[in-house]
């Protein structure tokens, strides 16, 4: 009698086990490709996601690669915008390196140049891939010859489809800061093999967390040889007590030594003065609700002596030197063949203060622009 109901509770669970991974199957397969693509779907993804688990193998406390083994498939094209008349050409590609975590890269080209520098774009959680696909937004990064590529980083958007519901970017900061400056230099890899693009002058900025990140990728390769940050975050122990996206209701844990002690490796406190890159700028909001100001004044005291440091009293100070995509003026200054030598100077003179904006009479003070 026990014998059979053993036989009969593995034969259960083996069963279900079978119809639970049909039933994910056919979701997954149920998905259509985005209109006027070529048909990367998720069950294609799916498949692809889980071809090279085995070696697979990630070290979250390490910003380079050499510890890890993470093996690309072959990218699938999902999509090409080539519309006669516009300005640039939009390609989005599905990445694989690492199971169950398929990758949307937006490529974006300037029309009739040929291996135009390129600029990589990581924009900070939750925020997702959208302005990848506004044309206004296309039209503006790739002014002047540049060529524009964007992601988003490691649980955001789409790349939550295949994880725990209760995960996010936060609860898992340690993976999802890891994992995403590891996908900065596969994506860096995958834009070598292309061999339509000028890889002796990349740039990347980074906002928020994608600043953060950024700082991270920049101190484990050279080939990133600008970098523009706005406002990243950072100085984990006092981000945890006071930024606005840590969740209120858990503070415990992401104050406690534990969390702390997983994400400290991978604090851009400690690897901002390691950065690779011959350029550096970075842009702080005084009024940031992720960033206190004294973690700012940690971080750009943090900054090699080449940086330039750019303070703004709150957000609508910053407005005029961003509107109209000038934000990255910079950046693309920095990547021409002509442009000349970042040299370290006395803070002094690479320091520049914006002070706030006065709100127009009438409006209240929480506005912002």
């Amino acid at each position: 009698m026990v014998k059979i109901r053993t036989d009969f509770c593995a034969s259960f669970w083996s069963v279900l086990l079978v119809v639970l991974l049909a039933a994910l199957s056919a979701a997954a397969g149920q998905q259509t490709p985005a209109s006027g693509g070529t048909g990367a779907t998720s069950s294609q993804a799916s498949k692809r996601a889980t071809a090279k688990q085995q070696g697979f193998h990630e070290d979250w406390s390490s910003i380079a690669l050499e510890s890890s083994n993470l093996i690309p498939d072959r990218p699938v094209l999902g999509e090409r915008d080539d519309v006669p008349g516009s300005t640039f050409i939009r390609e989005r590609f599905q990445l694989f390196w690492r199971p169950l975590d398929p990758l949307d890269l937006y490529v974006v080209l300037p029309r009739d140049v040929k291996k135009p520098p390129v600029i990589l774009f990581l924009y900070s959680f939750p925020q997702g891939t959208d302005r990848f696909k506004d044309d206004h937004w296309c039209t503006g990064v790739t002014n002047g010859g540049y060529a524009a590529v964007g992601f988003v980083s490691a649980f955001t958007g789409h790349r939550l489809e295949y994880r725990n519901p209760t995960q996010s970017f936060i609860s898992e900061l340690q993976e999802a800061l890891a994992t995403s400056t590891h996908d900065v230099q596969m994506i860096l890899n995958y834009l070598a093999s292309r061999g339509d693009l000028d890889m002796d002058h990349v740039g990347m900025y980074g906002q928020g967390s994608g600043g953060t990140i950024a700082i991270l990728a920049s101190a484990a390769d050279p080939r990133i040889k600008a970098l523009d940050v706005n406002t990243p975050w950072g100085d984990w122990p006092e981000w945890a007590a006071k930024a606005a996206i840590v969740p209120k209701n858990d503070l415990m844990k992401y104050r406690s030594p534990e969390f702390l002690q997983k994400v400290a490796p991978l604090d851009p406190l400690k690897w901002f003065p390691e950065v690779k890159a011959q350029y550096v700028r970075i842009q702080d909001v005084r009024e940031d609700l992720n960033m206190s100001p004294a973690s700012q004044e940690r971080m750009e005291a943090a900054t090699p002596p080449i940086t330039e440091i750019n303070q703004f009293g709150d957000h609508r100070a910053l407005m005029p030197m961003a509107a109209g995509g000038r934000i990255f003026d910079w950046l693309k200054a920095q990547l021409k063949p002509d442009a000349k030598p970042q040299l370290a100077a006395d803070k002094a003179q690479r320091v520049h203060f914006y002070p706030a904006t006065p709100l127009p009479s009438g409006v209240p003070s929480d506005s912002k622009p």
